[in-house]
């Protein structure tokens, strides 16, 4: 049974910048450099006929490519962090990606995703680190600088299930453009 979910591919360049921002965070269990990427739709853990649907849905995307533009650097969990992150501007090429990815998925019958569609790259997954630690580290970052990426595909990835997820496998790549 796959765990699959559609992301955006980091480019090689931008993820090295990125993999620089590691270190310096008691807690801190930082993502592979491979294994970056902004997630567009969870599916979740789905049987081989619902994956077919799954691809066939996604390959009726036709949609341009876009610029994507990372904006800073955050935390999820408010008091109690549980990530660090880059975000990426929510402009609306990427969020009608999405949606429209959201609209085929429960079209096939995959449950709505819960959470609301924040765009960003997950950069480390925290396990016990105080607020005042990731304020102090997100602080001494400030000057991560806007980076810009041409999103010209966005692809189906499958991953194992597991703590951190990774390592993620592209199962199937859909053009944008």
């Amino acid at each position: 049974m796959p765990r699959l979910f559609t992301g955006l591919e980091i480019p090689s360049d931008l993820a090295s910048d990125l993999s620089l921002l590691r270190g310096g965070l008691s807690g801190a269990r930082w993502i592979d450099i491979e294994n970056y990427h902004l997630t567009l739709r969870f599916i979740g853990d789905i049987d081989d006929a619902t994956a077919r649907d799954v691809s066939g849905a996604l390959e009726k995307i036709r949609r341009p490519a876009f610029t994507v533009t990372l904006e800073g650097l955050a935390s999820f969990g408010g008091d109690r962090p549980r990530a660090i992150i880059a975000k990426a501007k929510p402009a609306a090429p990427l969020v009608e990606l999405q949606a429209e990815q959201e609209r085929l998925m429960r079209r096939i019958g995959i449950p709505p995703e819960p959470r609301k569609f924040m765009p960003h790259i997950t950069l480390a997954r925290l396990r016990d680190a105080s607020a005042a630690a990731v304020a102090n580290y997100l602080t001494a970052r400030g000057f991560f600088f806007s980076r810009r990426f041409e999103a010209t595909r966005f692809v189906l990835f499958s991953s194992r299930a597991s703590t951190g997820g990774g390592p993620y496998v592209v199962e199937a790549a859909y053009p944008l453009g």
